[in-house]
């Protein structure tokens, strides 16, 4: 079996993973509402950081243990490295067939104390383990240790049942993030995903609302393809009318998405909490119906507090007035936007794969979507 390696660590100084060269929705023409950062991005949060580790290994038959290895883990730290300080946070899930870990703690405290991290199904407690020794050889002093890991099932291509996330792979992901421009589409845990039907995985999106942003970094695995909606035109009855299952020997693996969302509004946690529920709109604006078997879990964080200390002090303590419907309004409005380009960039950035079993998710045609949207008079394009 011819080996071929991607697999150590796009993320080990993120200048593979960059995303300088990555081909983006809005470079096709494709229209959003909104008006991003200028990074488009959830780095636009200031302070947050962003690594991956990419693992590409194998091809032909599956072996369990063995490969075609198609995964990966994406790191998000809220505050970056640099600063270990927890967050105000709430969660939502708009349908519950997944995981993400420390749920009671950000429901009945208001806040998480760790980096956050994407993977697929089966690795999340590998991950959790490295994260937590990651944490600990940092800050052994520290107290408050709870990394929050969540999955998306890429099984289809990936031999996900042998574990190939390893505890240095997580460290290379936390010890690579950083801020700027990060990559999309076939990197870190969105390495094996598939949306609607085609080949899909990390995307990310921003936008200023007033003095504040909001930036939501997506996993996404999820859709079925003739629900495919873009720019509000039905592409995927067109690109793939059929009504068949992208794997079709592999029954209806409806599969998640798993949103993350960033703000420097002042946000509490019942603020976020309504924050955190707003993804699921834009889910929705690509077609997203949350099947039974998906995961739709959704986490918002606000880093403008100096948020609970180990005695439970707040150390800063601001707030948007829920008196001020129209600013909290505006907020969801950003996240549902951001969502919605956060997953069509994921579309648009990846690749083509070819994992276990020979099984091949393809990229969506960047041409043929154009012309959908240009029939439709929805396409920016200016020849």
């Amino acid at each position: 079996m011819r080996r071929y390696v991607l697999a150590l660590m796009l993320c080990l100084a993120m200048t593979e993973a960059s995303g300088d060269d990555t081909i983006r929705a809005r470079d096709l023409g494709i229209p959003f509402d909104g008006t991003p950062g200028p990074l488009n991005a959830i780095t636009d949060v200031a302070g947050v950081e962003v690594g991956y580790t990419t693992l590409i290994e194998g091809e032909g038959e599956l072996v369990i243990g063995k490969g075609p290895i198609r995964t990966g883990v994406t790191a998000l730290l809220p505050r970056g490295r640099a600063n270990p300080a927890p967050v105000f946070a709430a969660r939502f899930t708009m349908n519950g067939a997944g995981e993400m870990t420390g749920s009671h703690v950000i429901d009945e405290f208001g806040g998480f104390f760790g980096p956050v991290l994407l993977t697929n199904t089966v690795s999340v407690g590998d991950v959790h383990t490295a994260a937590l020794e990651w944490m600990l050889k940092r800050r052994p002093e520290s107290m408050a240790h709870l990394p929050v890991v969540a999955e998306t099932w890429d099984g289809g291509v990936n031999d996900m049942y042998g574990r190939h996330v390893k505890t240095e792979h997580v460290f290379a992901a936390l010890d690579g993030a950083r801020g700027g421009a990060i990559a999309e589409g076939n990197v870190g845990g969105g390495t094996g995903m598939v949306v609607h039907g085609f080949k899909g995985g990390t995307g990310t999106s921003s936008r200023r609302v007033g003095p504040y942003t909001v930036g939501v970094l997506v996993q996404a695995n999820h859709g079925l393809p003739w629900r495919l909606t873009i720019a509000g035109v039905p592409v995927g009855q067109t690109l793939n009318p059929d009504r068949t299952n992208h794997f079709e020997n592999a029954g209806t693996k409806d599969s998640s998405i798993i949103a993350i969302v960033a703000t420097d509004a002042p946000l509490l946690p019942v603020q976020l909490k309504r924050l955190a529920k707003r993804p699921a709109m834009g889910v929705a604006r690509i077609g997203g119906v949350a099947e039974t078997g998906s995961g739709e879990i959704f986490l918002a964080f606000s880093t403008a507090n100096g948020s609970p200390g180990r005695n439970g002090e707040v150390l800063t303590l601001e707030a948007i007035s829920d008196a001020a419907g129209y600013t909290l309004d505006y907020l969801y409005e950003g996240v549902i936007q951001a969502t919605e380009e956060a997953i069509v960039n994921a579309m648009i950035a990846a690749e083509t794969i070819v994992g276990a079993d020979g099984r091949t998710v393809e990229r969506i045609d960047h041409e043929q979507l154009q012309a959908l949207l240009r029939d439709a008079e929805r396409l920016n394009d200016d020849s």
